[in-house]
């Protein structure tokens, strides 16, 4: 029976395999590990050189900073973007009328907030809070040999600065509070309807009435003229800098700018990890060279570990210096792209050492080197290749940040991969030279060959060495592959284990997909910034007293319309009343409604169309605002205007974004809808079809790569099978973990999918590399051979990675949740689920092919 299964297996094998390119390319890895292995110091000294001369583009690194938070982390092409260059294009500023509402961008603008857990209304903390306004509008600032405040850059409305709606109404007198009947959350006057929304927060309204209790928070903007943007720029940082000392006072102070927004703070976030860059290299360079470690002065691997982590090294020198030499833009998303290298590294040093260990020590080191690369060098190939491939796609992505990422680690892969083969190779080389001369590793002096019948480790490892199996003339094996090759795969391959891993792998999916269902999207921009911002504070809050009312948003009427035409009027209160019937939107504003009061309280008839423009042009000079709103022709025709639509934070903002474009799709007359924001709310619409389509993409290039380097289309399926499993469980997991899918989320996963193939890579290849003819004895085999290294790999990788998770931004402590679970996923993958499956496919294929 044994026979027979031994010559189906063997049949099926001949008619599956596919190693036209691998044959070749073993063959060249072969000769390329010889010509290593006899000339090592060019191999050596050659890497040192170009990865010197490449790094001196970190020269350029502050010039070569992009964090501008629309250009990296939005859709380069979202809708939100054209619906912005309408507006600009239709709706042009006014620099002598300047209006918030209006603004086609966030504008340039300073913001305090005073806050208290009593009644901000109150004599003396509104006194307190005048006080700070006038402190802030009255301060000076140098520049060019001059000053200048707040009244020189500020946006004007008729020559005046556009003042605090709020501070106009109680007429910048803290006593006036008491004798005023404030409203909430609009305030009306003859003249006016002030949105004290906008200025009071958490206001408490007496019962069944409109009038305001208390309030415990007042939120004052100062906005700025953008024609001179490096004035605006000290007179920000001056005003940052003004504040900063006011967080302890009463009532509690906190600000933001629109420049620390877009740029300082977040700069902060890559230079706050250096220091966790080094302690990761410091403990993944001990933990090499312990798990390295032999209890012999000649074989031990010291030397190999340690070059292995500096290999990593001028791979990121390299790499991030090439590319910052060629201008491209670094964004912080990048700074996380060494810890990533370091794993991949480590993962193909492990796997060298573990074919160097199964070469004949007898042999030339020449002989040895090229042995190992023609056992090690394709399943290392298949994983940088795949690795890169998944990045590089990557690059495809709408988001900057993720392109980024993408390049910068692709890059780097790629020198990984080339300084793995030539320098470490050389390395290898010279401390195979010197166990073949059996010299101590530390002193390099040469010592009496390891006799059995010495007892004692402590002379082993100081004074004797050299060591080897006389009976395989290959080193003698290492503990954990003894584990491996004698327990843990005994194990494994039993029947009744292998029911258990089955059940096991059906509830890691169940609990998978059920992650997935509760997977949230979008990325909070206040992630961006270090835990100890003051961005933080302020943004908390935000939330905690403004989050009651949403976005204004624009709504534009993009067609020549006949407003005195009851056919069409009928059509606009039908539009803005389907608007209005949407549950997250509290109330419309618009300049027809606000004329037909005007009309209705002046007695004008504006029914007809010569009426209704002759009336117009007073109504605009009594309303010179609403002229913001119309775009007229030179006869004094509307060929587009636009009203407003107040929401409220009752829905998700992806939800609020779509009700407003479907209804404005939905109406009679040609709408557009827009907000600042919306520029990054598009990102909900953009990410999860980005991520799956860039995943799928990479799903397949892995499946044919594979197809195309490993000699069996069974096990290619497998590996493409594990890429597809792990990314579920990780964007479950992570989902479990209060991980969003966002751009940051994004680049790992894209990560996820080159990682996700190493294990299992390495697993399939050492399976049907296998001279066995058993499944189970193949399976055993290739976890006796690659079971240790892969688990020094993984190991490795999350030591380099868990400092990250006393980071304190958002973007490090995500890729350390994300790196943990593709890392802990891959090697459960690798080790458990794929040997399972491999000997379950290959049991049946066997039985299928014998009949």
């Amino acid at each position: 029976m044994s026979s027979f299964r031994v010559v189906s297996t063997s049949s099926a094998m001949v008619r599956c395999r596919t190693d036209c390119l691998e044959k070749p390319l073993r063959v060249c890895f072969e000769i390329m590990g010889r010509f290593i292995g006899s000339h090592p110091w060019w191999f050596l000294v050659v890497p040192l050189i170009v990865s010197a001369a490449l790094g001196s583009g970190f020269c350029f690194l502050q010039d070569r900073l992009s964090n501008d938070i629309e250009e990296q982390f939005t859709p380069v092409y979202g809708l939100a973007k054209m619906e912005r260059k309408y507006i600009e294009e239709t709706f042009p500023r006014n620099s002598s009328m300047f209006s918030s509402f209006r603004l086609s961008t966030d504008g340039s603008y300073a913001t305090l907030m005073a806050t208290s857990d009593g009644n901000v209304l109150t004599a003396e903390l509104l006194h307190n809070i005048l006080d700070l306004d006038l402190r802030v509008r009255s301060m000076q600032v140098e520049f060019e040999n001059d000053s200048f405040e707040y009244g020189d850059i500020c946006a004007k409305v008729m020559d005046s600065c556009a003042s605090s709606d709020f501070l106009d109404v109680i007429e910048y007198n803290a006593s006036h509070v008491k004798s005023i009947n404030l409203t909430f959350p609009w305030y009306h006057t003859d003249c006016k309807s002030v949105p004290l929304y906008l200025s009071l927060g958490s206001v408490k309204v007496h019962t069944e009435t409109s009038f305001i209790e208390s309030a415990k928070a007042v939120r004052l903007r100062y906005y700025l003229d953008e024609s001179n943007q490096t004035k605006n720029n000290l007179w920000l940082e001056s005003f940052i800098s003004l504040l900063s000392n006011e967080s302890a006072s009463s009532p509690q102070v906190s600000r933001t700018s629109q420049l620390h927004q877009d740029l300082w703070e977040f700069e902060k976030s890559p230079a706050s990890v250096i220091y966790l860059f080094s302690i990761a290299y410091a403990v993944v360079i001990l933990f090499s060279i312990v798990t390295c470690w032999r209890l012999d002065s000649v074989r031990t691997k010291v030397w190999v570990a340690f070059c292995g982590v500096l290999c990593t090294g001028l791979a990121v020198l390299s790499g991030f210096g090439v590319l910052l030499l060629l201008d491209q833009p670094f964004v912080m998303t990048a700074a996380s792209c060494p810890f990533m290298i370091l794993g991949i590294g480590l993962d193909d040093m492990f796997i060298l050492i573990s074919c160097w260990q199964r070469t004949r020590v007898l042999d030339d080191v020449p002989d040895r080197l090229g042995a190992t690369y023609r056992d090690a060098a394709i399943s290392v190939s298949i994983t940088t290749l795949t690795d890169a491939l998944s990045l590089f796609l990557g690059c495809s992505s709408p988001f900057g940040s993720v392109r980024s990422f993408c390049l910068y680690a692709g890059i780097s892969v790629g020198f990984c991969y080339l300084y793995s083969i030539t320098f470490l190779g050389a390395c290898m080389a010279l401390n195979g030279r010197r166990e073949s001369e059996k010299r101590h590793w530390f002193t390099c002096a040469r010592v009496p060959e390891d006799s059995q019948s010495r007892p004692s480790n402590a002379f082993r490892v100081c004074c004797a060495g050299g060591g080897y199996d006389h009976t395989t003339e290959k080193e003698e094996t290492e503990p954990m592959s003894h584990f491996f090759q004698h327990f843990f795969s005994p194990c494994l391959i039993h029947k009744g284990t292998k029911v258990f891993v089955l059940v096991s792998y059906a509830g890691y999916l169940a609990v998978s997909i059920y992650g997935i269902v509760l997977l949230k999207e979008g990325l909070d921009i206040k992630n961006l910034a270090l835990d100890d911002s003051y961005l933080i504070r302020y943004y908390r809050h935000q939330e905690e007293h403004f989050s009651k009312y949403g976005y204004n948003v624009m709504v534009a009427v993009k067609q020549p319309i006949a407003y005195w035409n009851d056919n069409d009027q009928r059509d606009l209160r039908s539009c803005i009343s389907s608007f209005e019937k949407l549950d997250f939107v509290n109330s419309t504003y618009a300049w027809f409604t606000s004329y037909k009061h005007y009309a209705s309280t002046s007695d004008l008839n504006i029914s007809s169309k010569e009426a209704f423009h002759s009336h117009l042009s007073h109504f605009l000079e009594l309303n010179p605002m609403f002229k913001l709103d119309l775009n007229l022709t030179a006869g004094s025709i509307i060929q587009a205007s636009r009203f407003f639509v107040q929401t409220l934070n009752h829905s998700a903002l992806k939800d609020m974004m779509t009700g407003l474009r479907v209804t404005a799709e939905e109406c009679p007359i040609e709408l557009l809808v827009y907000h600042p924001a919306f520029i990054y709310f598009d990102q909900y619409m953009a990410i999860s079809d980005s991520t799956i389509q860039t995943i799928l993409i990479a799903a397949i290039a892995m499946l044919l790569v594979s197809l195309t380097l490993i000699p069996n289309p069974l096990c290619s399926v497998c590996v493409a099978f594990s890429i597809c499993s792990v990314v579920v469980g990780v964007a479950g997991f992570m989902s479990l973990w209060g991980v969003s899918l966002d751009s940051i989320s994004m680049i790992n996963l894209i990560m996820c999918i080159g990682f996700s193939v190493d294990f299992s890579a390495h697993i399939s290849y050492a399976f049907v590399s296998s001279p066995k003819g058993d499944a189970n004895e193949k399976a055993a085999e290739a976890l006796a051979h690659l079971g240790y290294p892969i688990l020094q790999g993984a190991l490795s990788t999350v030591l380099g990675v868990v400092v990250l998770s006393v980071s304190g931004s958002y973007i490090f402590r995500t890729f350390f949740k994300i790196m943990f679970l593709v890392i802990t996923f891959g090697l459960l993958h690798g080790l458990v689920f794929i040997p399972v499956f491999l000997t379950l496919i290959f049991f049946r294929h066997c039985i299928y092919n014998s009949f």
